[in-house]
C-alpha cells in the first residue's frame, strides 16, 4: 500500500530534499509551504486543518508527518522588535508543529505505523549568542517530540527529532564562503557544511515502517560538531 506524507517547509532546503527522497521511495507527498504550489501558512490552525483535509480527500490518510518548516531569527532581548520576533519565531518553528500533529493525529494512529519527524537544530542542544527566539523554539520542538513519543508510542506512532548542524540551505547562503570555511575548520570535525540531502537521508530513514523501535530519539546531523563541543 502506498504511504502518504506531509512535509512542511518542503519547497526548499532540507524540506525539499526530504520530499524528493520520499517520492523516490514511492511515497505520495504533499508539500505544505508558503512558497509551495498550494501555499499553506502552517502557523494558521485553520489553514492547516483545511489543507490536511484536502490531502486526505485527494491522496488518502496521512502516514508520515515531517515538520521541517522554520525561520532563523535572533536579536538582543532588549531589542525594539524582540517581542514581535519572539512571537513569530515560536509560531512558525514550534506552534505550527503542534497544529500539524493535531490535524494529522487521527490518521497517524489509524495507520498503525504513523511516523512524526520534527526537524529542530543543534540549537536545540545548546545556545549561540543573540539567537534566543530561535534557540527557545528549537528547544521547545525537541521537548514536544519527546512528549509525543511518550503519549503516542503505545498507539503505533513514533516521534523523533533530527537536529541539523551547519547546512547549506537558504538560511545560511548569505554567509560568505570564506566565513563558512573558517567555521567548518574550527568547529566541524568533517571540515565542511552539510548538504540538505544528507539531513534528508536521516529524516526519511526514521519514517520507515521498519523504524518502529526508534522513538523519542534526538539525532544530531552535524558532522560531529556537538560531539566536539561546538
Amino acid at each position: 500500500m502506498t504511504r502518504v506524507a506531509i512535509v512542511t517547509g518542503g519547497a526548499s532546503g532540507i524540506g525539499r530534499s526530504t520530499v524528493e527522497l520520499l517520492r523516490s521511495k514511492g511515497v505520495q507527498v504533499a508539500v505544505f509551504d508558503r512558497n509551495g504550489d498550494v501555499p499553506v501558512d502552517v502557523s494558521d490552525a485553520g489553514a492547516v486543518g483545511a489543507a490536511v483535509a484536502e490531502v486526505r480527500a485527494g491522496l488518502g490518510p496521512v502516514d508520515i508527518l515531517v515538520n521541517a518548516a522554520g525561520i532563523g531569527t535572533g536579536g538582543p532581548v532588549d531589542g525594539a522588535d524582540y517581542v514581535e520576533v519572539w512571537e513569530r519565531t515560536l509560531a512558525v518553528n514550534l506552534t505550527a508543529a503542534m497544529f500539524m500533529v493535531r490535524a494529522c493525529q487521527e490518521d497517524l494512529v489509524r495507520s498503525g505505523s504513523g511516523r512524526i519527524v520534527n526537524v529542530a537544530s543543534t540549537e536545540a542542544l545548546s545556545a549561540s549568542p543573540l539567537t534566543s527566539p530561535y534557540t527557545v523554539s528549537k528547544h521547545g520542538l525537541l521537548g514536544f517530540t519527546r512528549s509525543l513519543a511518550v503519549d503516542l508510542g503505545d498507539r503505533g506512532v513514533t516521534a523523533n527529532c533530527v537536529c541539523p548542524g551547519a547546512t547549506l540551505t537558504k538560511m545560511t547562503q548569505g554567509i560568505p564562503e570564506a566565513t563558512r570555511e573558517k567555521f567548518a575548520r574550527r568547529h566541524i570535525p568533517v571540515g565542511r557544511y552539510g548538504r540538505p540531502e544528507e539531513v534528508a537521508y536521516m529524516i526519511v530513514g526514521l519514517t520507515a515502517v521498519e523504524a518502529s523501535f526508534v522513538n523519542g530519539a534526538v539525532i544530531a546531523v552535524d558532522g560531529g560538531m556537538t560531539a566536539r563541543g561546538g
